[in-house]
């Protein structure tokens, strides 16, 4: 393998998710998700954005796919819409919901395309919400009925399979800062939700299991933060550093991965709860054998120890009075000079390298994969309709070289998948951040590939990182 070549096979993807891109929301029998709920929800996100139409991949997806095609990906994540294929989060399947899946995948397989489902993306069907959500147990259960529902759908047509993505947001961001759905701000809501997506990992996986053939590979998407203290030389700074490690990544790893909850974890947090919501047997239950580990990153995290009232406590997941760090009342967030994106996020590669090595080894024999990286920037169209963004193209290269280095050192990536295939419902941010190597005209629904998503097909095609400037 050459200095700046990916290994024979590496997967070369892009990634969406249901609510984000589909649309078609009341549709084939689909029920509100709790997305649905908080987006009409006034004052909730940009301009009252929803994503009742959003892209409407619903109804043009043979355009879609064979758009991917024409680019040169290899494979495409995309989520399944649950209150589309179990409107009320119980019982059967709705076997219209489930048709566009199979109609989205079989046109995947027709046009060579690997595909990449999640099952899980945000988007909980409001009834389970109203039953108590994340924070009650029963919700674990009920995705794993839904898993199996899926699974008996899609069988042998998919191979890699995505339980859940980003379970920190669905918990922190969803039950603690309430920036996301569904909104509510409270911590131990915060942490149960947490050790409920955990269970629904391990009973998910079963599920699966139990349904697919043997070559389904089954695996999780996480979005570690790398943590920096602000001061490494600051006992105060690496403790608070060590904190946020503990509620952004360790609350995970630690049962999917070791079978435990983290000790400092539970001493962090034990002012708000017991924990006594964790079952004898649910940590061994979450930690079920993972076919592969999936990694989201956009960007790392810097803290310091600040016990006083007037410190910048803005963490770059949006603008709230709660906090989605439980127990982490004196870490306070710093922004790291240099370029940033138009979500105001640092630009530094170097983090994703750093991840890939550290799992790599926290995981060994577990194959990893980017799931999620990319940047969001105000990009335009020009006088002649093209669409230039020449800082994503520098976004993805320095990325790309990240995951370079890191497989040179020993590091099992075996595939990359750029957010986002195209402009979206940026969640709270509505339609006014544009992640998409592809811009989308929301009036007219037209798409019109970036200068980024030619590059990236590029590399795609040949499988290795030109120097930056040589397209």
């Amino acid at each position: 393998m050459s200095s700046g070549s990916f290994p024979p096979g590496f997967l070369w993807g892009s990634a969406t998710a249901a609510y984000q891109v589909e649309g078609a929301a009341g549709e084939g029998g689909r029920t509100p998700s709790i997305w649905d709920t908080f987006s009409r929800t006034p004052g909730r996100t940009e301009n009252g954005d929803t994503g009742d139409v959003a892209c409407d991949h619903y109804h043009r997806r043979a355009e879609d796919v064979a758009m991917m095609a024409d680019l040169g990906l290899t494979a495409y994540r995309f989520s399944v819409s649950w209150p589309r294929v179990q409107p009320t989060g119980r019982g059967p399947a709705v076997q219209r919901g489930l048709d566009f899946y199979r109609a989205l995948v079989d046109d995947l397989l027709d046009h060579g395309i690997t595909p990449a489902l999640t099952l899980y993306h945000w988007d909980l069907p409001q009834e389970l919400e109203d039953a108590g959500g994340w924070p009650e147990r029963d919700t674990a259960y009920r995705f794993a009925e839904y898993a199996d529902l899926v699974a008996e759908a899609l069988d042998d047509r998919v191979e890699l399979w995505t339980t859940l993505n980003e379970p920190w947001c669905s918990a922190f961001l969803g039950y603690g800062s309430g920036v996301h759905a569904p909104g509510r701000t409270d911590p131990v809501a915060a942490l149960r939700a947490a050790h409920h997506l955990n269970l629904a990992h391990g009973l998910g996986t079963q599920a699966l299991r139990s349904r697919l053939p043997a070559k389904a590979k089954i695996g999780i998407s996480l979005n570690p933060s790398v943590v920096r203290p602000l001061d490494p030389s600051s006992s105060a700074d690496l403790d608070a550093a060590r904190r946020i490690d503990a509620l952004a990544n360790r609350v995970f790893t630690g049962p999917l991965l070791h079978g435990a909850y983290p000790p400092d974890l539970l001493a962090d947090t034990a002012h708000l709860t017991d924990w006594s919501f964790v079952g004898r047997d649910d940590e061994k239950l979450s930690k079920q054998r993972l076919d592969w580990l999936g990694i989201n990153y956009y960007t790392p995290a810097v803290v310091s120890h600040a016990p006083g009232d007037d410190v910048p406590r803005t963490d770059g997941h949006g603008v709230s009075d709660h906090s989605p760090w439980p127990g982490a009342d004196t870490v306070a967030f710093h922004q790291p000079p240099g370029e940033r994106t138009a979500m105001g996020w640092s630009i530094d590669p170097s983090g994703l390298y750093e991840l890939l090595v550290q799992y790599g080894q926290d995981a060994p024999g577990v194959p990893l994969y980017v799931t999620e990286n990319g940047a969001a920037y105000d990009d335009k169209p020009e006088a002649d309709g093209t669409v230039q963004d020449p800082e994503r193209i520098a976004y993805l290269h320095a990325h790309l070289d990240a995951v370079r280095r890191a497989v040179a050192v020993g590091a099992d990536v075996r595939g990359y998948f750029l957010w986002s295939l195209m402009d979206n419902f940026e969640w709270a941010y509505g339609y006014g951040k544009r992640f998409g190597a592809v811009h989308v005209d929301f009036a007219t629904q037209k798409r019109t590939p970036k200068a980024s998503a030619r590059w990236y097909g590029e590399v795609a095609r040949e499988g290795v990182l030109p120097p930056l400037g040589q397209e």
